[in-house]
């Protein structure tokens, strides 16, 4: 049974940046995708970024490319998500979930098995 733990979120001011982490409690030899999705207060939950088991392909929201960065670090089994140019609208929790079934992708966030907690991110001056 995978775990998974967020931290990194909190309050910033528009324009600025947050680096979200999420520590894996284990990364297996077997092909799995590992995403980021939020959802904000009365909205669906919509998927932000995701990245492969060999870290070599990276997927975006249209909402965030070019100001969001996702990479792994296998040496510490911690995937991040780097933010950069945050806007009011990103304000959401976040949430890190790996998918073990062969799908590599966004669109459909009940194809990751494993979920952590969630961080909050809040976007305000």
């Amino acid at each position: 049974q995978l775990q998974l733990v967020e931290s990194g979120g909190g309050l910033v001011q528009p324009g600025g940046s947050l680096r979200l982490s999420c520590v894996v409690s284990e990364f297996t030899p077997d092909y799995y995708t590992i995403g980021w999705f939020r959802q904000a207060p009365g909205k669906e939950r919509e998927g932000v970024s995701c990245i492969s088991s060999s870290g070599r392909t990276t997927n975006y929201a249209a909402t965030v490319k070019g100001r969001f960065t996702i990479s792994k670090d296998n040496t510490k089994n911690t995937v991040y998500l780097q933010m950069n140019g945050l806007k009011p609208e990103d304000t959401a929790i976040y949430y890190c979930a790996v998918s073990t079934k062969n799908y590599f992708g966004l669109e459909f966030s009940s194809a990751y098995n494993y979920w952590g907690q969630g961080t909050q991110v809040t976007v305000s001056s």
